[in-house]
């Protein structure tokens, strides 16, 4: 099989030759222009040979788009916040509508467009987007704390906020589909954990801007829903309009692969701990791999990580565990 057919029939969870693997993970010193980030994913795809491709880019182009500014790492480290764009819930219901074309949207695009033209006819890709939750809450500064008084104090300008966001990320997907893409890996990064809130919350102020997205893209074929760290909401977003779930089994309260497959009928992704994957031996993450693939069956699954992986991670531990998954 090649990439593409591996991957739609493991989404139907039909037989396959075996499961699709990937992996991704940042090159902080080359996601700061659009061919940076381009040579970088080309790169990292013709050594391994991954069955589909996830950009990775900063993470903080989201906020950039609003006007965060954030310093350029001289270190493998995330971009460090210098100032934020938002001081008040008001400013929040205030926010602009935002080009998704445009600025660091714009480069984004480029970038993908740069990836599909070299990968595109082999391999599905995927393009990272942000939750409208997620950017809204570091608009507001790096504590997070300060979002929440918002909502406190007045949460229907939160929510008019949140819907412009919404507005303005559902047009960027649809555009990053019409580039190429097969789908969007929609995270919800600190959001969607019981660490952060509760259901309630979540159901409030985190589902209906997801939704609104998601929908925006309900027809490309490879949409990813990643729900990130320990005592996710995982069960709470089951039903989105997704092909995939991704999350880290590994973490403190958290459902198995086996555990998540039998709550929906969309595949899974993961297996490995990506805290781990950098610093473990290669034949201990094989056999995780392995068991991975054992606890699902091997079908509606795709082998990878809970989350990117560390760039410190050598290439030989990667291809040690791709091996390992195929026949």
């Amino acid at each position: 099989m090649d990439h593409k057919e591996r991957v739609r029939r493991a989404l139907r969870g039909e037989e396959v030759d075996r499961p699709p693997v990937s992996f991704w993970g940042h090159d902080f010193f080359r996601e700061w222009s659009a061919a940076e980030l381009a040579e970088y994913t080309v790169e990292f795809q013709r050594r391994h040979d991954f069955d589909f491709v996830k950009l990775n880019p900063r993470a903080t182009y989201y906020y950039e788009a609003w006007g965060n500014t954030y310093d350029r790492p001289d270190e493998p480290r995330q971009p460090r916040m210098l100032s934020h764009a938002l001081r008040s819930a008001a400013d929040l219901g205030a926010i602009e509508e935002i080009d998704p074309t445009a600025g660091p949207f714009g480069e984004q695009l480029e970038a993908l467009g740069l990836v599909v033209r070299q990968l595109g006819e082999e391999v599905d890709i995927v393009q990272t987007v942000f939750s409208p939750l997620a950017v809204a809450g570091r608009l507001a500064g790096p504590d997070l704390g300060v979002f929440r008084r918002w909502i406190e104090d007045d949460p229907a300008a939160v929510h008019t906020g949140l819907a412009t966001i919404a507005r303005v990320l559902a047009r960027y997907s649809a555009g990053c589909v019409a580039a190429g893409a097969s789908g969007i890996f929609f995270a919800t990064t600190e959001w969607a954990t019981r660490d952060a809130c509760d259901e309630a919350f979540y159901r409030e102020f985190g589902r209906p801007y997801d939704l609104q997205v998601l929908h925006a893209v309900k027809d490309a074929p490879l949409n990813i829903a990643h729900i990130c760290r320990a005592r996710n909401l995982l069960e709470l977003t089951l039903d989105y309009p997704v092909a995939a779930f991704n999350w880290s089994t590994a973490e403190e309260g958290n459902l198995s692969l086996a555990e998540g497959l039998g709550r929906t009928d969309k595949a899974v992704i993961g297996g490995l701990d990506q805290r781990q994957v950098h610093r473990a031996d290669a034949g201990v993450l094989a056999e995780q791999a392995r068991a991975a693939i054992r606890e699902s069956g091997g079908r509606r699954m795709m082998v990878s990580a809970g989350c990117a992986i560390s760039p410190l991670t050598p290439p030989e531990t990667l291809q040690a565990v791709v091996e390992a998954v195929r026949p």
